[in-house]
């Protein structure tokens, strides 16, 4: 699977591309050639970045990871997601909890958490998660009143006003949100929630397969049966005249098959 390159990793951020990589998120046996493409396709073009463009690609290359935690880990993804983004490149790591990351990356998750300049939560209960943005959202002041009252021979009544401070969501408050919020956090903008995008208002929505069954993507019909050779490009070829000891090997140049 690796004897040839058709991808052309290189020329992502030259023009609009959309490619995609598809493997299965319970069988993990081919997980290291994912974390190859991503590896190959962030070092080639960063080296096209400063070597072509002067430092940042033509056109912004966004990598929407999904399920980032089974795919395999990146190597060296935390020095990557500092270096990538002045090249014009970004990647949206999604994970059902943030703890997935932590045990992928060790002591790096909070790197690479660091060097992201957007968060996004969708919902969820995993209590590490619920914890770090706890403490993210930060706290707000609340007014809080006492009031007492004495008996005996005569009645005192006392009335105690103070100013305290409380988690703006707690942890339980977090694990109850609503499925049709989300809490957004840019960087150097206070966290806010929001409402999360009704897909179905998409002015493109008619175009998915949730919309229509006839527009779902049909992998096998795109699938490459076999490397395809370009114009001029030096191949080797075999002639097989029935037995194994009259195999024949010899250069030649496609497409025009011309001995050397």
């Amino acid at each position: 699977m690796t004897a040839y390159d058709e991808l052309e990793l290189d020329t992502v951020g030259d023009r609009k591309t959309a490619m995609f990589f598809i493997m299965s998120d319970t069988d993990d046996t081919f997980n290291f050639l994912i974390s190859m493409a991503y590896t190959q396709m962030f070092n080639l073009l960063c080296e096209k970045a400063d070597d072509v463009y002067g430092g940042r690609l033509p056109v912004h290359v966004r990598c929407l990871i999904d399920e980032c935690a089974n795919i395999g880990q990146i190597p060296r993804l935390e020095k990557l997601m500092a270096t990538i983004r002045s090249r014009e490149i970004s990647a949206c790591l999604i994970l059902q909890a943030q703890s997935q990351l932590k045990a992928l990356y060790k002591d790096n998750a909070d790197t690479i958490v660091g060097n992201c300049d957007s968060f996004i939560f969708l919902g969820g209960k995993e209590p590490t998660t619920l914890k770090e943005l706890s403490a993210t959202l930060g706290r707000e002041t609340i007014d809080t009143y006492n009031t007492g009252e004495s008996r005996g021979r005569e009645t005192s009544h006392s009335l105690n006003y103070q100013k305290l401070g409380k988690e703006l969501m707690t942890q339980d408050e977090l694990a109850v949100l609503d499925g049709s919020k989300c809490i957004l956090q840019l960087r150097g903008v206070r966290p806010f929630l929001s409402d999360k995008y009704d897909i179905t208002k998409h002015p493109y929505f008619k175009y998915l397969s949730d919309a229509d069954k006839r527009n779902a993507f049909d992998i096998a019909k795109y699938l490459s049966g076999g490397y395809e050779v370009k114009e001029n490009e030096p191949a080797r070829t075999f002639v097989v005249d029935g037995a194994e000891d009259d195999l024949h090997e010899s250069q030649a140049k496609l497409p025009d098959d011309e001995m050397p």
